[in-house]
């Protein structure tokens, strides 16, 4: 496994700490047309992902790319997490992994 270039847990509060590095996020697909994709983050916020492609609306989908601004990330790699997804749990993984246990996970 490579890790000469982790990416960070976040959430759309965290995103911007992380503009111009790499980030992965959780979001829930509100609407997709295979080019852009508008979701909700786990602490519903509105992002958008570049890169994606047609995702089910509703769907949750976890997206590793490079956050381009504070609603922007442009996708590299991506995981269609189905309808299903526990955003609290993951929501709190982004708040333990960038802060007391950031050392652990970056």
């Amino acid at each position: 496994m490579d890790m000469s270039n982790p990416a960070a847990f976040v959430n759309g509060e965290l995103l911007p700490n992380y503009i111009g590095k790499r980030v992965r996020a959780v979001v829930q697909v509100l609407q997709s047309d295979g080019a852009v994709t508008i979701g909700k983050s786990t602490d519903d916020r509105q992002l958008t992902v570049r890169g994606l492609p047609q995702v089910p609306p509703m769907n949750y989908v976890e997206v590793t790319g490079i956050a381009e601004n504070n609603q922007l990330i442009n996708a590299e790699i991506w995981t269609d997490f189905g309808k299903k997804f526990d955003i609290n749990s993951n929501n709190m993984l982004c708040r333990l992994a960038n802060g007391e246990f950031k050392s652990l996970f970056l």
